[in-house]
């Protein structure tokens, strides 16, 4: 017991320090803390990595000449999540203050740009890297008109190229929105009276005086041609000598080697109705929201439509059968046995060993781990515990339940090893180790060979070294000793019977008409199209810097995805059973896992028609190393599903009836 005892502490400890749980604060969905600041009160703007649709790869935001805070660059506390997507938050030296409006605000001259930076300057503004602030968590967003539609972006270029010159956004005009509480409990105001002792309602002996919360942070970039001589004896913070008219339409600073540069800025704040909670509305209200929401309509009734045809047709074909059979006498049965045919032949092999068991108990157990984790994460994130507010909390939460689901990968790949093997517990260890292992280390080598590239690039977007050491942490002391605990319990509970004896000499299967690996790989098509739309926004998040926020519906197409995968398998293994196949066992497998040869060649096709400014090799490598990882998991998970469903309509269908 003392030693349990110790192990727990161990886990709870690496998992504090994983995920920086800080055990001091009340509880509260992540996104809704407010901050509530009196007037004058100094608010500080923070800096992410630089990103580019055009390559996907992050930098950090000081691998360019910009001005640099006078306490030096700080990185702000990131977690897990945050790290693994390649966000580097760092301070800033834009200072704000609390509904104070300022203009003209030198901020710092770059003396006089070397050739290094006047190369890199302009790598970033031909690859179309947007530079990314947030106040108060709050990402800057730039609204733009195009052709009479408004359209939002997060960030700002860090410059732009006009013919052959390259012009640099050294003046910023940000718009802040904030809006005033008339109520002193902030709690009351959020709909949570039980927790106004839990939400802070700002800083000691300012709680009777109700201050201003940021609701709204708009930049505006701007290129204007500074006199570089009037600025030479200014510093941080001062007055800008002369007036500086900020045009979004005009550029006038281009960059040239040699030649300094210097940056300004100006903040203005506007009173705004609305409420702090609604703040993230103009991120989630991007463009083709109704197409979405139609795509994903449409694509529910038609899914479901099908669905039910696939199980009419299912229960009327197998009910017939068992109907039939069940309504003759016992002479009849007798008679009927000896001029079996169909599904009824193969009694004696329906249950034989298949190759490989080893490996198909291993991925099982794995797609079990995995679905359950997408089934918890999602839905955690459709009750809100996963907002965009809260960076990094999806991929943290998803690491987390994957770890804790390691018993249910343990139990379910000993357990059907035990039942393949009729009650054989020898092995279960080895089984148990490979269940812990076998995606995990397939993760590490993909994960490890793109890391490589990130790291010759300089980019963000790699792993640190310490992080990479923090995950094999959590991997071999977490996830692979819960994975041996699932398969203890697996190893002790008692194996599925056979409802059916096993011949010795195996059944010769007849020659078919098609290749039974036809119908394996059309099989995935129907499920494939209960996810290709919602597949296309989750890429466009991913690939194209959008956010996604309708985890609702993702968790009813998650939903309807188990349901069709299942069906899909059930019918091809009645199929097979039926033309007197008795290898089911890898075919209903695949037959919900081919789903996955689909989804990467929608992901090629992605590539090709969507992602045209992805430049470079090395970013087309990491589009599709990320997206065979991606594939990988929703085959396993996929591919169980179909298993367990056709392993369970065997099991069922030979149980029904009594054929000796």
């Amino acid at each position: 017991m003392e030693s349990c005892a110790q192990f727990g502490l161990w886990v709870v400890l690496i998992l504090c320090l994983a995920f920086q749980i800080q055990p001091n604060y009340g509880f509260y969905l992540p996104g809704s803390y407010p901050h509530n600041y009196d007037v004058t009160d100094e608010l500080w703007v923070k800096v992410n990595s630089l990103t580019s649709i055009d390559t996907e790869m992050p930098f950090s935001y000081y691998s360019l000449p910009f001005c640099k805070p006078e306490g030096g660059i700080k990185d702000s506390a990131e977690n897990l999540g945050e790290l693994l997507m390649g966000d580097r938050i760092e301070n800033s030296p834009y200072r704000f203050r609390m509904y104070t409006n300022e203009s003209e605000i030198y901020l710092c001259q770059i003396q006089a740009l070397s050739g290094d930076q006047f190369k890199i300057l302009k790598e970033r503004i031909d690859e179309m890297y947007q530079v990314n602030l947030i106040l108060d968590n709050l990402p800057a967003i730039r609204f733009t008109q195009k052709d009479g539609y408004f359209m939002r972006w997060t960030g700002y270029p860090v410059g732009i190229k006009i013919e052959d010159a390259y012009y640099v956004f050294n003046h910023l005009k940000f718009n802040v929105l904030v809006h005033k509480y008339e109520e002193t409990n902030v709690a009351r105001v959020m709909g949570t009276v039980e927790g106004a002792e839990v939400i802070p309602v700002g800083k000691e002996g300012s709680s009777e005086k109700p201050g201003y919360m940021v609701v709204g942070f708009e930049v505006i970039p701007c290129s204007i041609m500074h006199n570089a001589d009037s600025a030479k004896n200014l510093k941080m913070y001062d007055k800008y000598p002369s007036s500086i008219r900020c045009d979004p339409a005009t550029v006038a600073m281009p960059i040239k080697e040699g030649q300094p540069v210097v940056f300004t800025y100006e903040i203005t704040f506007e009173e705004s109705d609305i409420k702090w909670p609604s703040r993230w509305d103009a991120y989630l209200k991007m463009e083709g929201a109704k197409v979405h929401w139609f795509s994903i309509l449409n694509s529910l009734m038609v899914i479901t439509f099908l669905a039910g045809i696939v199980l009419v047709i299912f229960l009327r074909t197998v009910r017939r059968d068992l109907t039939r059979y069940e309504e003759l006498d016992k002479e009849a049965q007798a008679q009927m046995n000896e001029e079996l045919s169909g599904w009824k032949l193969v009694v004696g092999d329906v249950f034989r060993t298949p190759t490989n068991p080893a490996l198909l108990c291993v991925m099982v157990g794995d797609g079990v781990q995995i679905l359950g984790m997408s089934v918890v994460t999602i839905l955690f994130a459709a009750l809100g515990f996963m907002s965009p507010a809260s960076r990094g909390t999806l991929i943290t939460g998803m690491l987390f339940f994957y770890m804790i689901l390691g018993i249910a990968a343990g139990y379910v790949s000993v357990r059907m090893w035990r039942t393949i093997s009729f009650g054989e517990q020898k092995g279960w260890v080895s089984i148990a180790w490979k269940a812990a292992c076998f995606f995990p280390g397939i993760s590490f080598l993909i994960l490890t060979t793109l890391n490589f590239l990130l790291w010759g690039s300089h980019s963000t977007g790699a792993i640190p070294f310490s992080l990479f050491v923090i995950l094999i942490l959590l991997w071999f002391c977490i996830s692979v000793p819960l994975t041996i605990v699932g398969g203890y319990f697996g190893a002790k509970a008692p194996h599925i019977e056979y409802p059916v004896r096993t011949n010795q000499i195996p059944r010769e299967i007849p020659q078919q008409k098609y290749p039974s690996w036809l119908l394996v790989l059309g099989a995935g098509t129907l499920p494939f199209g209960t996810l290709f739309i919602e597949l296309f926004f989750i890429m466009s998040s991913i690939w194209m810097g959008r956010v996604y926020y309708v985890f609702g519906f993702l968790f009813v197409v998650l939903i309807l995805l188990v349901v069709v995968c299942a069906e899909v398998s059930l019918v091809l293994t009645y199929m097979h059973l039926c033309v007197e196949d008795w290898k089911w066992w890898w075919k209903s497998f695949f037959a919900s896992g081919s789903v996955a040869i689909y989804i990467f060649l929608y992901s090629v096709n992605y590539l090709v028609f969507d992602l045209k400014s992805l430049s470079g090799p090395v970013s087309a490598t990491l589009y599709l190393g990320y997206s065979l990882f991606m594939v990988l998991a929703i085959m396993l998970s996929t591919g169980t599903i179909g298993f367990l469903s056709s392993f369970w309509f065997v099991h069922y269908l030979f149980s029904s009836v009594k054929l000796d």
